[in-house]
């Protein structure tokens, strides 16, 4: 009994292996420490596996280009998952937002398994937006975009970087722009609570109103960030659908 392997199939196979790893590795929520890195190679594979007979066997002439077109996978894997990573990560600013404006930045601490800098609801927010990625199966959206992508750029093409640093500048703009508007409302809160003090301390000296600052606006915080915390499905729901379109503006 011989089994026949074809070298074109195989080749090809380990091109979109590339891509679906470099995409992993950098994307959220596939990369979070919490994930081993041999789960992440080996769901790699198996997209790989589903993929590659959508895709058309390519076969380079000699060891070099073969090299070369690994490379391109991996850039293109990297920046698809960049882009993805750049619009998920207003859910990371807003909370370091709040606690920058809350008073719990003086606990900054770095978090090694998911990477952030942040303080407590910078990492409490981070952390939930992985949960719901998996809880609510947007980690599929996610990477059945990825999956399109192959349709629009097929193994051997290259990425337009001209449209790619077009994309992460909107992306990066879209970002600020929901950070402001997940942590917007508790942070106009606590403003108007310094100014209220300012004034109480400008008003009654002897009182020294900003004494009771930090405890005053932890409570705030506390109290009013679970009106913000209630609304993250909705939030993780519409940043989904911004990073595909993000992915398939720059594939289409």
């Amino acid at each position: 009994m011989t089994l026949s392997l074809s070298l074109g199939a195989l080749e090809s196979l380990m091109l979109v292996g590339v891509r679906m790893v470099a995409f992993l590795v950098v994307a959220p929520p596939f990369s979070h420490r919490g994930i081993p890195a041999t789960v992440k190679v080996m769901l790699a594979t198996g997209l790989a596996l589903a993929v590659s007979p959508r895709v058309e066997n390519l076969v380079p002439d000699s060891t070099g280009e073969y090299v070369v077109l690994l490379v391109g996978e991996a850039i293109i894997g990297a920046g698809l998952g960049f882009l993805v990573a750049v619009v998920f990560s207003a859910v990371q600013s807003a909370g370091a937002l709040i606690d920058l404006m809350g008073g719990f930045s003086l606990a900054q601490g770095f978090d090694p398994m998911t990477q952030v800098n942040g303080a407590q609801f910078a990492r409490l927010y981070q952390l939930t937006a992985v949960v719901i990625l998996f809880a609510s199966n947007g980690y599929q959206m996610v990477i059945g975009g990825l999956v399109r992508t192959f349709d629009a750029l097929p193994l051997g093409s290259t990425l337009d970087l001209a449209r790619l640093g077009e994309a992460l500048t909107s992306s990066l703009t879209g970002m600020f722009l929901a950070t402001l508007q997940i942590a917007g409302p508790l942070v106009v809160v606590l403003f108007l609570a310094d100014v209220g003090l300012g004034l109480l301390t400008r008003v009654a000296p002897a009182l020294n109103a900003f004494a009771l600052g930090f405890p005053l606006k932890i409570l705030l915080t506390l109290s009013l960030a679970s009106l913000t915390y209630l609304a993250m499905p909705r939030i993780i729901e519409s940043l989904t659908g911004t990073s595909l379109e993000s992915m398939l503006g720059v594939t289409s």
